[in-house]
């Protein structure tokens, strides 16, 4: 896409959006509008690096004006990145799920269908449930997806919503064209604002440089020994690259694409790759789960990203060693992405 395109992106401050844009500036893009809500917390550090063009809080009334129509002279969008959602996985009020989830994204999909602008959106990984129906991203099995949770919930009704209106449907020549992307567990810089939702790499760094140990759950299954519950760990800066390559090489392409490393590594790897990251011994202890996760508490999970791979993203991702190494580079000096 044309460098002076206009991109807009929806929670552009946060962990994945804050590093689109990063990454859009690295590839020469400045003409970005970031929408956002910063609060009292440090979130806005993220952006002090950045190259945009405006920023609106997201309690304005910016998605209202958006499509009214309001800005369209002044900011003519060619793609929308919307990651502008409550992300956190344990949030208890449904409405208010429902509201920043699925009520947003309509709005915006209705914006985007009416001036035929590229739509790229975040689904979750979270909507596959236990997996118990798999995790491909496979737009026919959307209905067979039974989420664990209340967020995952509002982010499957969101993808039903496009797709029982045919918007996830392959291109049509002269309308708009929609992606949803189902990340699995990025972790990387631009993440300090998180709170309890902070990767395990970064809860890790604090526990070695405060304690010199890591304490993990233990395993309440024979198949696993403890600490060997399997994740698919992504680092930020590859699961923004993924994304943005659906604006340009793989701007033809529709439906739902996961976005994941595509392999499995335990949580004891994920230790070790950040003692050696910190040049610390390895000192690993398990503690007892809490009763209110053990029903629920998953084993395994793994992204199939044999459809991105396809449709033609074939760069190498960054191996969780590698990532721990280059993560924990910016976690010594507190840094973020641009700095």
């Amino acid at each position: 896409m044309d460098k002076n395109s206009w991109i807009l992106v929806t929670g552009g401050a946060g962990l994945i959006g804050s590093a689109i844009v990063y990454e859009l500036n690295q590839m020469g893009y400045e003409k970005i509008v970031i929408v956002d809500h910063l609060g009292e917390g440090e979130k806005w550090q993220n952006l002090r690096a950045l190259k945009f063009a405006d920023y609106f809080e997201k309690d304005s009334d910016f998605y209202g004006d958006l499509y009214a129509g309001i800005h369209d002279a002044e900011y003519p969008f060619q793609t929308v990145f919307h990651l502008g959602n409550c992300s956190d996985t344990t949030e208890p009020d449904a409405s208010y799920l429902v509201d920043n989830n699925f009520d947003s994204g309509k709005l915006l999909a209705e914006y985007c269908q009416r001036r035929n602008i590229r739509m790229i959106y975040a689904s979750s990984a979270a909507t596959y449930g236990d997996g118990e129906a798999g995790f491909k991203d496979d737009e026919d099995s959307i209905d067979q997806l039974r989420p664990l949770n209340k967020y995952g919930y509002s982010k499957q009704i969101f993808d039903q919503y496009l797709l029982r209106r045919g918007l996830l449907a392959p291109q049509r020549p002269g309308l708009a064209s929609f992606v949803g992307v189902k990340y699995s567990n990025v972790f990387g810089p631009n993440e300090y604002h998180k709170g309890k939702m902070r990767s395990m790499l970064l809860r890790c760094f604090e526990q070695i440089t405060q304690s010199g140990h890591v304490s993990l759950f233990k395993s309440y299954r024979p198949e696993y020994a403890d600490g060997e519950q399997v994740r698919d760990f992504l680092y930020v800066r590859d699961a923004a690259r993924m994304t943005i390559f659906f604006m340009n090489e793989g701007a033809s392409c529709t439906g739902l694409y996961n976005i994941g490393f595509g392999a499995t590594r335990s949580w004891n790897d994920l230790a070790k790759a950040m003692f050696a990251a910190m040049d610390k011994p390895v000192d690993i202890r398990y503690i007892e789960m809490p009763e209110e996760l053990k029903e629920r508490y998953q084993y395994y999970t793994c992204l199939d990203i044999s459809k991105i791979r396809k449709a033609g993203y074939t760069a190498p991702l960054m191996t969780l060693e590698e990532a721990a190494r280059e993560y924990v580079a910016y976690l010594k000096g507190h840094a973020h992405l641009g700095d």
